[in-house]
């Protein structure tokens, strides 16, 4: 799990273009942003993304207890970083109400151990670089069922576990 800000302002990176044809990127002065709290499943790569208006421990409580409805039968081991927002008392005292919800949190300044992050990365890739929409609602949607219809396969376990492991 973790959270993201979408600006309006688009980041750029390095595209291929035609010799005389230097690409065009969207910029305005706005600064407006949407925040995005998205976990992903990573048994099936399937990620769950829900705009929110900001980054705080109640929206956390909030997102985590969304995912609990949307896996109402099964545990849920949420593995996140240590934002100052996935701390605290309303944190507690979810985890006390709710027996299926265990948290593991990643050493600090590990942003790379995180899965999330590269859902994150992929999908800045795909639409908020460079883009070129007039309009922040749409940018927002577009993001949005990008992580809704993509699938991203993440195996945690061979990017990070000696290859002996795998070995049968």
């Amino acid at each position: 799990m973790d959270q993201l800000s979408l600006y309006f302002q688009a980041t750029t990176t390095r595209v291929w273009s035609p010799v005389g044809q230097p690409p065009r990127v969207w910029v305005t002065p706005q600064r407006r942003c949407c925040h995005f709290y998205g976990a992903l499943n990573l048994r099936s790569g399937q990620e769950l993304a829900v705009p929110l208006p900001a980054q705080t421990t109640d929206l956390t409580v909030h997102f985590l207890r969304h995912l609990l409805s949307c896996f109402p039968h099964c545990p849920i081991l949420v593995l996140l970083d240590r934002a100052p927002w996935h701390r605290g008392q309303a944190i507690q005292q979810l985890l006390k109400e709710e027996p299926r919800l265990e948290l593991v949190y990643f050493p600090p300044g590990c942003p790379d151990l995180n899965p999330q992050e590269h859902v994150w990365k992929l999908t800045r890739d795909a639409i908020s670089h460079n883009h070129l929409l007039p309009d922040f609602g749409r940018l927002c949607a577009t993001f949005l069922a990008y992580l809704e219809r993509t699938l991203f396969p993440i195996d945690v376990l061979s990017r990070f576990a000696p290859a002996i492991l795998y070995e049968v």
